[in-house]
């Protein structure tokens, strides 16, 4: 998608206010949880507009937040939401996009960013929610890193497409934070040598991962340092991101890309401005 394209040292991949936030993203809900599974735009300050029926906006907990309007966003924001994590989703490329307009699958170098830094900014709804990146090394060896609020240590799965998922971690309802907005910063190239790692290997489990069409797959993987040298895990120099993915529940105002991490300076519309 972007592999052939001259890649400026700010790259914005999503932004909720901008003419066509999905322009490069595929959506999936669940249609079995019509009322309780949505992707919509909305003012984060009012949760307005609704979304369409006959889809409920699930409680925000404001109730313990009455007179912080400061705690929201001037601003509209992405609402994804559904009590089931892995069927409600935005992802880029989108499912069926390929380099030459056709066929069922991404290439393997999908979104093609090469920047080493994402950013996403998030409003955590104290529900369940994860991410995944999809990253690839000089030897197009492809991983996952997913990041989530379930995970309670760091693990490495092996399989088709390794699994490196981590733990992730926000302040609670009653820390009173300063806001309810957080930016979630990731150096994808630091995390390649975590997939060699033989003590991330549980020494049983399950591997679970999604196909393009969104279909878990299960297999049982061998163990240890075996089941490293058995599998074509990432390693050595970062190439670029394959795609990315973001799940249920939460509120997205960007996703973007950078050289130099985050303290290179941003625009001035990167900021998350405040209701009062």
């Amino acid at each position: 998608m972007f592999s052939s394209a001259v890649q400026p040292p700010l790259v914005s991949l999503l932004s909720s206010t901008g003419s066509d936030p999905l322009a490069l993203f595929s959506l999936h809900t669940d249609d079995m949880l019509a009322s309780d599974s949505c992707v919509c735009l909305l003012k984060d300050s009012t949760s307005l507009p609704h979304p369409p029926p006959p889809a409920t906006l699930v409680s925000l907990g404001e109730e313990y937040e009455p007179d912080r309007s400061n705690y929201k966003l001037d601003q509209t924001v992405l609402h994804i939401q559904s009590p089931t994590l892995r069927s409600t989703y935005i992802q880029c490329p989108p499912l069926g996009w390929s380099s030459c307009g056709r066929g069922t699958h991404m290439r393997r170098d999908g979104l093609g960013i090469e920047h080493p830094w994402i950013h996403l900014q998030v409003r955590y709804l104290h529900r369940e929610w994860s991410f995944e990146v999809g990253i690839v090394d000089q030897s197009r060896r492809e991983g996952i890193v997913r990041c989530s609020t379930f995970q309670k240590e760091p693990q490495l799965k092996l399989g088709k497409r390794p699994l490196l998922h981590l733990p992730l971690a926000f302040p609670s309802l009653s820390s009173r934070p300063l806001t309810s907005w957080s930016t979630v910063t990731l150096n994808l190239p630091s995390l390649l040598p975590h997939f060699s790692s033989a003590s991330l290997v549980r020494k049983e489990y399950e591997h679970e991962d999604a196909d393009q069409d969104g279909t878990l797959v299960s297999r049982d993987m061998p163990q240890g340092l075996d089941a490293i040298g058995k599998a074509a895990v990432p390693s050595g120099t970062y190439s670029h991101v394959s795609y990315v993915k973001v799940y249920a529940t939460c509120r997205l105002r960007r996703i973007y890309f950078t050289e130099n991490g985050p303290r290179q300076e941003t625009p001035w519309e990167f900021g998350l401005y405040a209701a009062d």
